[in-house]
């Protein structure tokens, strides 16, 4: 049935993966594998949503309104900053992670583990940036499917970074009162 010819082109594959990873990671360690099941565990996650919002039957807007897009950046920062570094969702991360140390106000440096699989997790999971391609997605899918409730949790949300920026000005001008 063609096992030799299979043989020979799963080796031949193999072979160009190995070299391709090669050229690219330049002597360093770049874990492509785990970052291709990443770009694909996102595309199924997209597709989930899109099957759920399509089946619904939900209409999709012409355009997005622009207070939408402004709600959904503050909403979506402060979630990925929230999942990604804050001190109270650390058991979240710790099993891809090591702590490192404080970074800011109330707020962990942690770095990915190195192991074999959990380092692309590791470095998902503590990269805001990273994590906000999830949150948009999925307060976008939110809105297209229980609009009110998305968009309450969104308020509540930016309501907390607004928050956070006011704590942050409080502290910065007491500092500067106080001479500290």
């Amino acid at each position: 049935m063609g096992t030799a010819a299979d043989n020979r082109l799963a080796r031949r594959v193999n072979g160009l993966l190995r070299r391709t990873h090669q050229n690219y990671s330049a002597g360093h360690e770049r874990p492509l594998g785990g970052y291709l099941a990443a770009m694909t565990g996102f595309g199924a996650y997209t597709a989930a949503w899109a099957t759920a919002v399509r089946l619904r039957g939900c209409p999709l807007p012409d355009r997005p309104e622009p207070w939408d897009v402004v709600l959904t950046s503050v909403a979506t920062f402060r979630l990925s900053r929230l999942l990604s570094k804050a001190s109270v969702t650390s058991p979240l991360r710790a099993p891809f992670t090591q702590y490192v140390g404080p970074q800011g106000p109330a707020e962990l440096h942690e770095e990915a583990q190195s192991q074999t699989g959990k380092e692309t997790v590791g470095e998902l999971v503590t990269c805001p940036f990273c994590v906000s391609v999830w949150v948009a997605s999925t307060l976008t899918a939110g809105q297209l499917l229980w609009p009110r409730a998305t968009r309450t949790a969104m308020g509540a949300l930016a309501a907390l970074a607004g928050a956070d920026a006011l704590q942050m000005l409080y502290s910065a001008l007491v500092d500067k009162t106080t001479g500290d």
